[in-house]
């Protein structure tokens, strides 16, 4: 059985990490990590001390409506996460993670323009 390294846990609530295939199971934000626990495999778990946390980057579509978000680690990568409630998942996380280090993602329309933008400069020699 998996250890969890959290004295006190501020929320538990169910959620999908895209981690490869979508698995479903449990986060829990505590106070030393961030963990998700599958709930078919207890031993299929993925555990993120806040230590180790670069940024949470979450993507917000028209209408304030964040349908997953992304923990960035110093070291091991980033990992995709969704949960019934990402709002009140990441106001959890926020004391933990300084604010700062809390970012919007690119939405589809800015990754596009940045992409003809690019080709634009491409073609035109332009160095803006």
């Amino acid at each position: 059985m998996a250890q969890s390294m959290n004295n006190s846990v501020d929320l538990t609530v169910k959620a999908t990490s895209f981690h490869g295939m979508g698995v479903y199971g449990h986060i829990l934000v505590g106070n030393n990590a961030l963990e998700f626990y599958n709930e078919k495999n207890p031993e299929d778990y993925i555990q993120i001390p806040w230590t180790e946390v670069d940024s949470i980057a979450a993507e917000v579509l028209p209408g304030k409506i964040i349908p997953r978000f992304a923990v960035i680690t110093k070291q091991s990568g980033h990992f995709a996460f969704s949960t019934r409630d990402n709002k009140a998942t990441l106001r959890a996380i926020q004391k933990y993670v300084p604010a700062e280090r809390m970012v919007r993602s690119a939405s589809f329309i800015d990754v596009i323009n940045l992409g003809v933008r690019r080709i634009f400069r491409t073609l035109t020699g332009r160095r803006d």
